[in-house]
């Protein structure tokens, strides 16, 4: 099995590039994961273009390519813009992100990303960070653990849920995964695959805080690329991609409508496509774990232009 099989890879890597584009400029893949994306896009650059990739993940180290148009920082990609001060770059002409987490992630068992293998409760993206899954687990209000399955997880019964897992953890903190799917299995609701799934999603969401992360990665997108650089975003979870389309929509994360002052709307992006770009049906035969993929993206205007 491969590292990770990046998904939308031909559609977003022609989101990214405009249609007469010879393949001068400078790129940002913002989620390098196994580099398919990257691998891509350096194939569509000539010798004068230039990538930068970001990844937290000290696993991806045994796959970054080997050329000279290629940098590699290995930092979280909330602080695109300090690297890319710090590299001399002004404005890039595209950045292109996948927010999901890398299928070599989700099958090394040591992570904890998964409900399918028995292993400490992690989940994080980088080892650097403090907090674990076992953390949130352990220490947060039942209030604050509902928030957490409700927001992140869509769980139904996410108020039972974390009340009881408040009430089980003080007979016997959490540590592993199998500790967490016993006192959980009882209010699995639906699909079992799925419940869990989303069950862990909210956790892994809350660990690594991916949400604040996306709102720092996005605001510093539209100060970075020049007018007419394309943002391409895919997400996989409800709200990253709520996020996403109301930053295309009015240039913050919040959604907050901005006027000038003549009271016209102003627009940050042309929007690529109206509506979500979804995986095939042959992708999803072929990748199980595209299904959930939104791609949206966006031409830069001039910033802040007001709307036609």
């Amino acid at each position: 099995m491969s590292y990770h099989e990046p998904v939308l890879a031909a559609e977003s890597i022609e989101w990214l590039f405009h249609a007469d584009s010879k393949g001068e400029g400078t790129y940002i893949d913002a989620t390098f994961g196994g580099g398919g994306h990257s691998k891509l896009i350096l194939q569509r650059l000539n010798p004068e273009g230039a990538l930068f990739a970001f990844d937290q993940d000290a696993d991806v180290l045994e796959h970054l390519p080997d050329d000279p148009r290629f940098t590699f920082i290995h930092h979280n990609f909330r602080y695109m813009r300090e690297f890319m001060e710090f590299y001399g770059v002004e404005q890039v002409d595209g950045i292109l992100a996948d927010l999901g987490v890398s299928s070599h992630q989700l099958d090394t068992a040591e992570r904890g990303f998964s409900w399918r293998f028995e292993a400490a409760l992690d989940m994080r993206m980088s080892q650097d960070r403090k907090q674990t899954a076992a953390d949130v687990l352990n220490t947060y209000s039942p209030e604050a653990l509902q928030q957490v399955f409700s927001r992140y997880g869509e769980l139904i019964n996410s108020r039972s849920l974390a009340q009881h897992l408040a009430k089980a953890r003080e007979k016997k903190p959490f540590k592993t995964i199998g500790d967490l799917l016993k006192e959980a299995e009882p209010f699995v609701r639906g699909h079992r695959p799925k419940y869990l799934a989303k069950l862990f999603q909210a956790l892994r969401i809350e660990v690594n805080e991916e949400m604040e992360v996306l709102g720092d990665f996005l605001r510093q997108s539209l100060n970075l690329l020049a007018p007419g650089g394309r943002l391409v975003v895919i997400a996989y979870h409800s709200v990253e991609d709520r996020l996403v389309k109301r930053f295309l929509k009015t240039g913050n994360p919040e959604g907050e409508v901005i006027k000038d002052e003549y009271g016209k709307i102003l627009r940050p992006f042309k929007l690529l496509s109206r509506k979500p770009l979804l995986p095939s049906a042959e992708e999803i035969r072929r990748n199980p774990r595209a299904r959930s993929a939104k791609m949206r993206g966006g031409i830069v205007l001039r910033k802040n232009s007001p709307e036609q």
